[in-house]
């Protein structure tokens, strides 16, 4: 994905993982000192990614999940999303162990990474343009930290959107939509509609519909020799 632009770039050092005391956007932090006082026990910060080093899978979600990945600090950990996303792993054959929705419960996952467009859980699961954009630089960093990724999974418009930006492509030339197959430059984006429960209860997304865009992906991944 070399079409980056410095207009698409946040001015922040493009590292794989932020702090936990990053402090790059105001509200988040603020949102995050609330739940450390209603909340001491969780994790309320930056919610790092999760997965194989190793990778040639990257999954990029939205953001962390307020009683999810922001109290278990494991991304889609602890809520629906999570329940349905790491089934359909292993059904796959991406895991290794078995999902307990706890961070401790010995999961390992294998040729499969999750992140976040966000790392920081914001106020009614919804992030601000700036803070997407902001953040973009961790993706960035993610994604050059991952040596054999060849694929990338999108859960929802804004992580489809902030993969694209990040990488200098137009929108209008990729738009998103379920199961959707993108080329960039190198690295084959797929789309599906976030696993959310909203979306699982009103239908928009079922268990068949998201198992078959992993179908493609494993497909696409066993035809395809891995990076040296």
């Amino acid at each position: 994905m070399s079409r980056a632009s410095s207009k698409n770039i946040p001015d922040i050092t493009p590292v794989a993982e932020p702090p936990y005391d990053c402090p790059h956007c105001p509200r988040l932090v603020a949102f995050h000192e609330e739940n450390r006082a209603k909340h001491p026990d969780w994790h309320n910060g930056p919610v790092e990614s999760f997965g194989d080093p190793e990778a040639r899978l990257l999954i990029v979600g939205l953001a962390p999940g307020l009683q999810g990945a922001n109290k278990t600090a494991r991304p889609f950990t602890g809520d629906y999303a999570g329940d349905l996303l790491y089934a359909t792993l292993t059904k796959f054959g991406f895991t290794q162990g078995t999902y307990d929705a706890r961070p401790d419960d010995g999961l390992t996952l294998h040729d499969a990474m999750i992140t976040n467009a966000v790392r920081c859980v914001p106020p009614q699961n919804k992030p601000t343009t700036a803070e997407i954009h902001t953040c973009r630089a961790f993706l960035i960093g993610r994604i050059k930290a991952l040596p054999k990724i060849t694929h990338m999974l999108a859960l929802g418009r804004i992580a489809h959107e902030s993969v694209l930006r990040m990488g200098g492509y137009r929108l209008a030339d990729h738009p998103f939509g379920h199961a959707s197959r993108h080329e960039l430059d190198g690295i084959v984006m797929y789309d599906s509609y976030h696993c959310s429960r909203y979306n699982t209860n009103t239908g928009r997304l079922t268990e068949e519909m998201f198992e078959n865009v992993f179908a493609q992906i494993t497909d696409d991944l066993k035809r395809q020799p891995e990076k040296a």
